[in-house]
């Protein structure tokens, strides 16, 4: 009886200072380049906001999972992922050369380029044509796809690069230069902040594109994941809230 008791003991210890499952991830690390309003900003003290960072904590929470946000830059993002994060998220658009080098969720917004100017010249620039000709600066944020569809696209017009995404509206508004081609959603976010822009295009884009969430090659669990998530959000209202909170409309993949 002693005996079997013993043994019931030492089992019990034993189970009890087993280690935890390590099947189940306890956090999440997310990269960010936390310039991109309205999907992603970081402000001085560190603080992290945006529809894509409000997104993804929801995703954290129904896994049960801790957040960390780790700021990248668009130069740096495919660089940093799989390194510094197993997430990147913050309005990043479904390209053949990310595809080839990593995985994309499921697209969860529907994007193209336009472009933003000052209103007082907004009747100049009313099409891609207009914006590209000889003395139009156009000011792009190096290292993203708004700098690939300026070198690709813009044959006469003069590519200006500025590297801080945070306040390159202000170089449009000061006359620094005179438009900037980025997606609709930031075009139409930035006219709400500064009532100088205006947009051009928003409507009828000069691109089409899809936004999604961005992960390593073999994260195939963590991509199943966030489609289930993706899924469920969007049917059952959350992501339309999200989304009229930050683009005032619900604005989908299709």
């Amino acid at each position: 009886m002693f005996a079997m008791a013993s043994v019931l003991v030492v089992a019990a210890v034993a189970a009890c200072s087993s280690p935890p499952d390590e099947s189940t991830p306890k956090a999440l690390t997310v990269c960010s380049t936390g310039d991109y309003r309205p999907f992603t900003y970081r402000d001085a003290a560190g603080e992290w906001s945006g529809m894509d960072i409000d997104l993804v904590r929801d995703f954290a929470r129904e896994s049960g999972v801790e957040l960390h946000l780790v700021p990248t830059t668009w130069p740096t993002l495919m660089a940093d992922l799989g390194h510094k994060c197993e997430l990147a998220v913050g309005g990043i658009s479904i390209t053949a050369d990310r595809a080839a080098k990593a995985l994309f969720s499921e697209p969860y917004l529907r994007d193209g380029k336009a472009a933003i100017v000052r209103c007082a010249d907004a009747a100049k620039y009313r099409s891609l044509p207009d914006i590209d000709r000889g003395g139009v600066r156009v000011v792009v944020n190096p290292g993203g796809t708004n700098e690939q569809f300026d070198r690709a696209n813009l044959h006469h017009a003069s590519i200006v690069e500025y590297p801080d995404n945070n306040t390159i509206f202000d170089q449009v508004i000061e006359g620094k230069a005179d438009v900037m081609i980025t997606d609709g959603s930031e075009v139409r976010w930035q006219v709400t902040q500064h009532p100088q822009l205006c947009a051009v295009s928003t409507d009828q884009p000069f691109t089409v594109a899809q936004k999604a969430y961005l992960m390593p090659k073999d994260a195939v669990s963590l991509q199943q994941r966030i489609n289930k998530w993706l899924s469920t959000i969007q049917g059952d209202g959350s992501y339309s809230a999200v989304s009229r909170k930050w683009l005032g409309a619900n604005i989908g993949p299709k």
